[in-house]
């Protein structure tokens, strides 16, 4: 069986370096590059943190592509970068796996297009581990008999879009089996804007960025004497690595864009 040629794009990385050590353990990968904004030319065997893997970094994304023969890029960078480097893999026949939130509903559609043109499946999720896809059905389901609900969601201060694309995804599931309503009193009136957080639907959306923190949510449901939770809790960056190994063996099997883990899980 042959091994998937896979590059990484963020090596250095909270999540990329766990993705380095995820390929390292996997006998069916193989690190074939690297993208990064610096260091073009040295291989990621030279960096003390990172694991021993004589892949070569490249800055220049098109000269990365043209170089190198791969399957799949693992994206793991910011919105920014994440969508250019998309675009790009696409039109090279390469496989985007992408873990970068923040993508606008136009950029996500051109994307999906650009996909379904060319028939190079990706897959695009706001969260990698398999505890927050499950939570996010199960809050889902829980919306059929619960309309009054708030999302929490708690993460770590270097994160740069707000509200996080997982807390996104969770109101968006929820939309689909909900019906719209506003929440709190009909007089309601924030003294200081934003006070009760992002209105989506008529849900409320609240984020926290702190020091610490990883990945956290909370999706709280109210009713009648009763309140049910449900929460996931990703302490460690590792618990991404088991959702990029899925996505990275799935999305050699397709040939659209797919949105979010949850597609693919069976």
């Amino acid at each position: 069986m042959s091994k998937v040629k896979v590059i990484i794009a963020g090596p250095r990385g909270k999540m990329g370096s766990e993705a380095l050590r995820m390929i390292e353990k996997n006998d069916d990968l193989e690190l074939v590059a690297c993208l990064d904004h610096k260091f073009d030319g040295m291989s990621i065997k030279e960096f003390e943190n990172l694991p021993n893997l004589d892949a070569k970094i490249y800055t220049d994304i098109e000269s990365c592509f043209q170089s190198v023969e791969a399957d799949v890029l693992v994206d793991l960078t910011t919105p920014e970068f994440g969508y250019l480097h998309t675009k790009t893999a696409i039109n090279y026949g390469i496989r985007p796996v992408v873990g970068t939130t923040g993508f606008t509903e136009e950029q996500l559609q051109e994307v999906t297009d650009l996909a379904e043109e060319k028939g190079i499946g990706v897959i695009i999720a706001p969260n990698f581990a398999l505890g927050a896809v499950l939570m996010m059905q199960f809050a889902k389901w829980a919306a059929k008999y619960f309309p009054d609900v708030e999302i929490i969601e708690k993460h770590h201060d270097n994160k740069l879009d707000a509200p996080s694309g997982t807390a996104l995804k969770t109101a968006a599931l929820i939309k689909e089996v909900r019906q719209s309503k506003l929440q709190g009193h009909p007089d309601e009136k924030e003294t200081i804007p934003c006070a009760r957080g992002a209105d989506i639907d008529g849900m409320k959306i609240h984020s926290m960025r702190l020091p610490g923190l990883v990945a956290h949510q909370e999706v709280v449901f109210g009713s009648t004497g009763e309140n049910l939770t449900i929460k996931h809790d990703s302490f460690h960056r590792e618990s991404f690595m088991t959702g990029v190994k899925l996505a990275i063996d799935n999305v050699m099997k397709l040939d659209i864009l797919v949105y979010g883990l949850e597609n693919i899980m069976e």
